[in-house]
């Protein structure tokens, strides 16, 4: 087994944290989130491993820490690595006995390639099956039992041949299925874009493909940006095809900072959109987002920043007591906001047909919902901190409890049971 480049010396890792189960994403998010970017735990891990080179969940463990450190070509090794010992990974539920076991067929890839549920289950009662696929051995490994099946797998480009393979398979599947294949690439950037078009009350910037000679021509001045796609005009919003949470995200006024983008970013295809203004009065972007579950929408939460690209991490949330106060008015008085967009969300929730759904939006000028992203696979959380967010807690529950009653009704609904019976099921 290969030595891994880890410099930090060891240190006395987390007490709470036991390396030889399965840990999800969910602790390490929680650290992060704390401020503390888990080298401490990743080099640990990393002692552990290399002295039992045979454990696959150590280096699943591994491999979730190197992608929060954002060290994304070391963490996608390992997890090869590990999936190559063993492709089944069960979260055992903090509550035991476990009230049912949820079946998530994943895939390889960084932490946007599938459904982080591990993240709003902590604490459950409900046990987490990952079973990673890929399109050449989909179901290699034994199935365990289980009893409901969600396809937690994001739309990309790269994962539409695998969806449509599981579509049949699903069909056929003996307990219920939370967000079936063949309605997860609804929520694909470019197939979203398109579906949402013209629905009553809401907004999505249509997102066009457009390749890397198309937009030299235009950076070169031998076309205009309208001519390469009609009805398009500066500023633009432009990033590579497949990408997610804003990697090589831009917005370009101009052929020369076109220009300046093709020489930093060179892929063979893009998406590209209008820029819609989408500041207040005061000059500030707010972003939301929200989740959809069993088609009802939940907010998750609110953030404000100078920028028109918001991120929750940047945004001085966490520094700016005014904005933590304006998002708590508005998680408090949420369903004005469901009251103002009710035709909008269920348009997005007939459209998609998802049943767990993330979405990121705002308000365009007009009034109207202004969707920047649909995924399944948004982190939604309720690890802040509530001394300093204590607004939170309470309608992250409601997400929590949500989540968790989508899952037991799809279960006890299929074995004819009820949801509040006391016993669980191991």
């Amino acid at each position: 087994m290969q030595t891994l480049p880890i410099s930090h010396p060891v240190q006395a890792a987390s007490e709470h944290f036991d390396a030889t189960q399965f840990l999800g994403l969910a602790p390490f998010l929680r650290m992060s989130i704390a401020g503390d970017e888990c080298t401490d735990i990743a080099q640990e891990l990393v002692t552990r491993a290399q002295q039992n080179p045979d454990d696959a969940v150590l280096w699943m463990n591994l491999s979730t820490v190197m992608l929060c450190l954002q060290r994304t070509d070391l963490g996608l090794t390992i997890q090869d690595q590990a999936l190559a010992m063993q492709q089944v990974y069960t979260l055992n539920a903090a509550q035991r006995p476990a009230k049912m076991r949820l079946l998530m067929l994943m895939v390889p890839g960084t932490l946007s390639a599938n459904v982080p549920l591990d993240c709003l289950l902590e604490n459950s009662d409900i046990e987490l099956i990952y079973y990673y696929i890929t399109p050449e051995a989909p179901f290699e490994a034994p199935i365990p039992e289980h009893d409901v099946l969600m396809v937690a797998i994001s739309a990309t480009t790269e994962n539409l041949f695998l969806l449509q393979q599981l579509e049949s398979i699903t069909r056929q599947w003996p307990v219920p299925v939370i967000n079936a294949p063949q309605h997860i690439p609804n929520s694909e950037r470019h197939n979203a874009s398109t579906l949402l078009q013209n629905q009553p009350g809401l907004t999505m910037a249509q997102a066009h493909p457009v390749t890397f000679s198309a937009l030299s021509a235009v950076a070169e001045g031998n076309i205009s940006l309208s001519s390469a796609l009609p009805g398009s005009d500066f500023p633009v919003i432009l990033r590579p095809a497949g990408s997610h949470g804003g990697h090589s995200l831009e917005k370009i006024t101009s052929p020369e900072e076109l220009a300046g983008y093709l020489t930093r970013v060179q892929v063979e295809d893009y998406f590209l959109s209008q820029f819609i203004d989408y500041s207040n009065a005061d000059g500030q972007f707010r972003k939301y987002r929200i989740s959809l579950i069993d088609g009802v929408p939940y907010a998750c939460h609110m953030a404000i920043s100078s920028h028109w690209m918001v991120h929750y991490v940047n945004a001085f949330m966490y520094e700016d007591q005014k904005k933590r106060e304006e998002e708590a008015a508005f998680l408090n008085n949420f369903h004005e906001f469901v009251a103002r967009h009710q035709q909008a969300l269920k348009a997005i929730f007939e459209t998609t047909q998802l049943d767990y759904l993330g979405i990121d939006c705002s308000e365009a000028p007009d009034g109207s919902l202004l969707v920047f992203e649909i995924d399944p696979a948004m982190v939604v959380h309720a690890m802040d901190l509530e001394v300093m967010f204590p607004h939170k807690q309470i309608h992250m529950n409601k997400v929590k409890t949500a989540c968790r009653e989508l899952l037991l009704s799809r279960a006890f609904a299929h074995s004819g049971a009820s949801a509040d019976a006391p016993e669980g099921k191991e």
